[in-house]
C-alpha cells in the first residue's frame, strides 16, 4: 500500500476517534440527571454539544478541531486532500450518528444482553458509531468497521467492553449486510491484505 493510502487510513481512524468523542459528549449531555453535580456537567457539555449549535457553528467547530489534528507537512497536496476527506468523514459520522441515534438503537437493542440504559457511555457511543457506519458506509468492509470499533472500545472503554462491542456489531453486520457477511464466511473468513502482494 502506498504512503498516501496509509495516510488516508490514519485520517479516517482519527475521524472515527473524534466522532466517538463527540457522540460520547452528546450522550452525556442528553442523559437524565444523576446527582447534584449533573446540572454543572450539563451546563459544561451544553457548550460543547453539537446538538446545541447552529449548523454553521457546528461545521466551524469541526474544521477547527480537525485543523488542530491535521498533518503539518504542506508540501504534498495529497495530505491536504486527505485532511479534507477526514473532515467530511468526521462530519458525516458525527452528524449522521446523532441524527439517527434512535433508529440505530432500535437496530442493536434486540442484540444486547442488557438494556441500552445500562450500557456504559463508551459502549453506547461505540455501538452507535459502528451501527451507523455498518448501515451507511458500504464501501468499508464490515470487518474493518467492527475492528475499528473494537480498537476504540479498547482505548476508551472498560476491560472487556471491546468483546461486548465485537459480539453485538458482528451480529448486527449479519442483518445489515447479509450478502457480505455470508460471502466472508463461505470464503474461509480471511482475505489477503493488499500489502501482501497477492
Amino acid at each position: 500500500m502506498s504512503r498516501e493510502g496509509w495516510r488516508e487510513i490514519a485520517a479516517r481512524r482519527q475521524a472515527r476517534e473524534l466522532a466517538l468523542q463527540g457522540i460520547y459528549q452528546w450522550l452525556l449531555h442528553n442523559a437524565p440527571a444523576r446527582g447534584a453535580d449533573a446540572a454543572d456537567a450539563d451546563a459544561r457539555l451544553a457548550r460543547l454539544s453539537p446538538a446545541e449549535q447552529p449548523a454553521q457553528a457546528q461545521l466551524l467547530a469541526i474544521r477547527e478541531l480537525l485543523a488542530a489534528h491535521a498533518p503539518t507537512d504542506s508540501k504534498e497536496n495529497k495530505d491536504k486532500s486527505a485532511a479534507r476527506a477526514d473532515a467530511e468523514f468526521f462530519a458525516a459520522l458525527l452528524q449522521g450518528t446523532i441524527g439517527e441515534a434512535d433508529e440505530l438503537r432500535a437496530l442493536f437493542a434486540p442484540l444486547l444482553t442488557r438494556a441500552v440504559a445500562e450500557l456504559s457511555p463508551v459502549e453506547h457511543a461505540t455501538l452507535l458509531l459502528g451501527a451507523f457506519e455498518l448501515r451507511h458506509d458500504l464501501g468499508t468492509p464490515y470487518r474493518v468497521v467492527i475492528n475499528e470499533a473494537i480498537e476504540l472500545a479498547k482505548k476508551y472503554g472498560g476491560a472487556d467492553g471491546h468483546k461486548f462491542v465485537n459480539g453485538v456489531l458482528d451480529r448486527l453486520a449479519g442483518s445489515l449486510r447479509p450478502e457480505e457477511t455470508a460471502a466472508a464466511r463461505r470464503g474461509g473468513g480471511k482475505k489477503k491484505h493488499p500489502a501482501d502482494g497477492v
